[in-house]
C-alpha cells in the first residue's frame, strides 16, 4: 500500500492497454451556474500522453488502496485543483470492466464558479462545457464510447440536485415553532 502504486500500464484481456495496474478513475465534475446550461469540466489532454490532444475528465490510476471515489478526487485536485469541500458526490458509472481492468466515472456536483487551474503537464487546458456540447468534441475514445450513457446519468444526477436545492430550506428559514425550538 504505497502512493502512486497504481501507475502502470495494463495489458488486459481485452487486447489493449490501459494505464492503472488497479484499474482508473475520473472525475465527471458538474456545475449549475447561475445561468445557461449545466456544465462539464473538461480537460484537453497534452499532446505527449496517451490520446494526446483529445478532451478528457481530470482522473487516472487507482492506487491499491483506494476506492474510485478517492482516486477520481485525489487526481481531480492534483490535476485541476479541485478539493472535495468543493463538491458533493453523487455516485459512481462504471464505463468499462474488463474483469482484469475497470474504470469508473465518479460524479459530482459543484458550486457555481469552483476556483480550477491546469496543475500538471498532461493538461493544455480545461473547459466548462455545457453537458450537451460534450459530445461534440474531439473526445478521447473511452468517454466518446462511454459519454451517451455518462451524460444520461449526469443528468439523472443534475436533476436530484436541483430538486434537492429547490426543497432544501434556506440559510433564513426558521424551524416551525420559531428560534431555538425544533417543532
Amino acid at each position: 500500500m504505497v502512493a502512486g502504486d497504481g501507475n502502470g500500464w495494463v495489458a488486459c484481456r481485452c487486447g489493449q492497454r490501459h494505464w492503472g495496474r488497479f484499474g482508473a478513475a475520473g472525475l465527471l465534475a458538474l456545475r449549475v451556474p447561475r445561468r445557461g446550461p449545466a456544465d462539464a469540466l473538461l480537460q484537453l489532454r497534452a499532446g505527449w500522453v496517451h490520446e494526446g490532444g483529445s478532451w478528457a475528465l481530470p482522473g487516472g490510476a487507482r492506487d491499491s488502496h483506494e476506492s474510485s471515489v478517492s482516486a477520481a478526487l485525489r487526481e481531480a485536485h492534483e490535476e485541476v485543483g479541485l478539493t472535495p469541500r468543493q463538491l458533493t458526490v453523487h455516485g459512481e458509472w462504471t464505463g468499462a470492466d474488463h474483469g482484469d481492468w475497470r474504470y469508473d466515472y465518479v460524479i459530482g456536483v459543484t458550486a457555481p464558479n469552483p476556483r480550477i487551474a491546469v496543475r500538471t503537464a498532461e493538461s493544455e487546458e480545461l473547459r466548462w462545457v455545457p453537458v450537451d456540447d460534450v459530445g461534440s468534441l474531439p473526445l478521447h475514445p473511452a468517454l466518446a464510447l462511454a459519454w451517451p450513457g455518462l451524460r444520461r446519468t449526469a443528468l439523472d444526477v443534475l436533476g436530484r440536485h436541483l430538486a434537492d436545492r429547490a426543497t432544501a430550506p434556506s440559510a433564513t428559514t426558521r424551524p416551525a415553532g420559531g428560534p431555538g425550538r425544533v417543532g
